[in-house]
């Protein structure tokens, strides 16, 4: 089946016995599901379908818009209006604006584009839209993801409520631990800067029946950018950035994931990243061959250097990968499966710590134990489906040993180390040689602090543990 005919507004998800009954042919069955399991359509003409501009202008829903972006705080936008400034600036402006947006008047400004560095080198662009406009996507994006959302595919996690990253890991870990441990991993070049106004915007009049807020989408989805004080137009792409973006994105790409589910495949996708599970090489690259025609019918490009098919083991997925204890294999049910942080990702972690304990920066160790609480707090959140104790035990044993290094190098001269080892405890042997080690910072911390310096000391300052 071409992938441009499976032109479907469903919401209703096939039940698991469906499922199952329909993956029973093998890693891709030649025929289509039966009838029972295939999903329903959308309603597009439930109560308000043609008002959905209007119910995304209401008083209520405009509050929580504003109250959301309030609370994602950001940059301004082309006009210079921080969040604050807008504020203000609305308490006058809104009624015409809220005028102009209902009457098909309204133009949304430039968007002012920016470039951060990537964590594995090269930069990332984002448009940050003037408050305003963000806002107003935020509204329409309320109204919108509920109509949405229940119609995209169950193996899609990014983006959406009550879906995370963390649940796409799992998804992935349970096809390994079922046998398919070969992943077909697919990157798509640009794919936020490459997005097809037309192909999109058909894709989203099959959902949204209101044409005010189809047009004024497309007006969002055309708005110029501006770099350093240069405007230029846009034909293509959607600005990272943007409140509505990460919804339009999966809109346009439940188009491959429909066709990924008529197959029977495996598969798992957060955003535009997307993980194919099979069981062989061979059949990865028949995935991956059928694969780039899907995309390319979108206008969507594969990045052939980010793009392979291999063994899943060690692979990077949203910062997590999966590994084999050998110890477990063949002796429990799992086989051994587990969920570990990528090494790419413990790199950038361990180089990001050595930026936050620096000897020579001066701070004190209960500054430093403050700047490690704000950062590894939310590090640990994202990744607490790892299961690598051996390897956070290690890395906590390191980053103990370079604050014991900071203390050792503030204490400079041999009678402040003698005298604030005692006072810490030491035995007068332990005080002394620690003293003798005076200017050998790294090594001397490791052999003479360590009894004083204890991992109940760091505890009660404050230091979160990895393990």
């Amino acid at each position: 089946m071409a992938l441009g005919s499976a032109r479907h507004q469903t919401c209703a998800r096939p039940t698991g016995r469906a499922r199952r009954r329909g993956a029973s042919g093998g890693e891709a069955a030649a025929s289509a599901r039966s009838d029972e399991a295939r999903p329903a359509r959308c309603d597009l003409t439930g109560p308000g379908a043609d008002d959905l501009l209007g119910q995304a202008l209401a008083r209520a829903n405009m509050a929580a818009a504003w109250k959301r972006i309030k609370a994602n705080k950001g940059g301004a936008g082309v006009d210079g209006r921080t969040v604050q400034d807008t504020a203000v600036w609305l308490q006058g402006a809104w009624p015409a604006i809220r005028q102009s947006v209902l009457d098909g008047s309204y133009r949304p400004s430039a968007v002012r584009r920016v470039s951060i560095p990537k964590p594995g080198g090269g930069e990332r662009e984002l448009g940050i839209p003037t408050v305003v406009d963000r806002l107003i996507q935020q509204a329409l994006l309320q109204v919108l993801q509920p109509l949405i959302d229940p119609c995209f595919s169950e193996h899609s996690h990014g983006f959406r409520p009550g879906r995370s990253a963390h649940g796409a890991v799992v998804e992935a870990k349970r096809y390994v631990q079922e046998g398919y441990d070969v992943v077909v991993d697919v990157d798509l070049e640009k794919f936020f800067d490459r997005v097809d106004h037309d192909i999109v915007m058909h894709r989203l009049s099959l959902h949204v029946a209101d044409k005010r807020v189809l047009r004024l989408i497309r007006r969002y989805l055309q708005a110029p950018t501006m770099v350093a004080g240069v405007v230029s137009p846009r034909t293509q792409g959607t600005p990272q950035g943007g409140p509505l973006s990460p919804l339009l994105a999966n809109v346009l790409l439940d188009e491959v994931d429909r066709e990924l589910e008529r197959r029977g495949h495996r598969f798992v996708r957060y955003a535009d990243d997307c993980n194919v599970y099979v069981k062989s090489r061979k059949a990865g690259e028949r995935v991956l061959q059928g694969l780039r025609k899907h995309y390319a019918r979108l206008a969507l490009k594969v990045n052939e250097a980010k793009t392979a098919v291999g063994e899943v083991w060690g692979r990077k997925f949203l910062g997590y990968c999966l590994w084999q204890d050998p110890t477990e294999r063949g002796r429990r049910v799992d086989d051994g499966v587990r969920i570990g942080v990528a090494r790419p990702v413990l790199a950038q972690l361990r180089q990001h710590l050595r930026g936050l304990t620096r000897r020579h920066s001066g701070c004190s160790l209960e500054h430093v134990a403050q700047g490690l609480r704000e950062y590894l707090q939310g590090w640990k959140a994202y990744f607490r489906l790892a299961q690598t104790p051996r390897v956070f035990a290690a890395m906590d044993q390191w980053l103990r040993h370079r604050l014991r290094a900071i203390q050792f190098k503030q204490w400079k001269n041999v009678a402040t180390v003698y005298r604030e080892m005692r006072r810490l405890g030491a035995t007068h042997p332990q005080a002394a040689a620690a003293a003798a080690h005076t200017g050998r910072w790294w090594r001397g911390s490791h052999h003479c602090l360590n009894n004083v310096l204890t991992i109940a000391y760091f505890d009660r300052l404050g230091v979160p543990r990895l393990a």
